[in-house]
């Protein structure tokens, strides 16, 4: 039998079938491989001007100011005795709830927070005024002179105005702590660098005794 005929025939199969396989092969290169998790690319937000997907990777920079709270001191100032009435009245308020713990929201008498604690202690002293946020104590009370900042009463104010205390004189203060409870703190440079200012609640002020005159 003559092989001239069927030649061409196979060579033509060879062809088809090599020129099939490359498309195939071609196919698959250009195909992206699957996973079995896609990651969805649709939600976008807008930060900090920037437009970015929901699902990019963002690093937390760690919060240079971000320090624990120095430890509390257990011996507080002694006060001098010729303070009036009033201060002597605060002063008592403030050794009575001394070593409290702290609870947000709080106002006594078995915990208290920051503004809590303030609102309680000049209660007790007879001084009234509306139980309110550190904020809005701020806003409230006329600013302290120079002469009023480290002066016993005074408010002061951290962290933005978020946080209240009592100054107790030139060297610290007393606040409910979320860390501590009610305390004695010093102005440390802990505490120095997170003030916002100074408010002077106005105390009541004693009635001279005026002697009458003798005939």
């Amino acid at each position: 039998m003559s092989l001239t005929k069927p030649f061409p025939l196979m060579l033509a199969v060879c062809f088809a079938s090599s020129l099939l396989a490359t498309n195939v092969s071609a196919q698959t290169t250009a195909r992206p491989r699957q996973t079995s998790n896609p990651v969805q690319l649709t939600a976008r937000t807008i930060v900090r001007g920037a437009t970015r997907l929901e699902n990019d990777v963002v690093v937390a920079l760690p919060d240079p100011t971000a320090e624990d709270e120095p430890d509390a001191v257990e011996i507080a100032p002694v006060m001098p005795e010729h303070i009036g009435r009033p201060e002597r009245m605060l002063l008592s308020a403030i050794e009575e709830r001394l070593g409290t713990p702290y609870r947000m929201g709080a106002t006594g008498p078995n915990r208290y927070d920051c503004s809590g604690f303030v609102w309680s202690v000049y209660q007790s002293a007879g001084i009234n005024f509306e139980r309110a946020t550190a904020h809005t104590l701020w806003n409230e009370f006329a600013p302290a002179t120079e002469d009023e900042k480290h002066k016993f009463g005074t408010l002061v104010f951290f962290n933005n105005v978020r946080h209240v205390g009592i100054v107790a004189d030139e060297n610290g203060f007393y606040h409910a702590s979320s860390s501590h409870g009610v305390v004695y703190s010093r102005f440390n440079d802990y505490w120095l660098k997170r003030i916002a200012g100074f408010r002077r609640v106005p105390l009541p002020q004693a009635t001279p005794m005026i002697a009458s005159a003798g005939r």
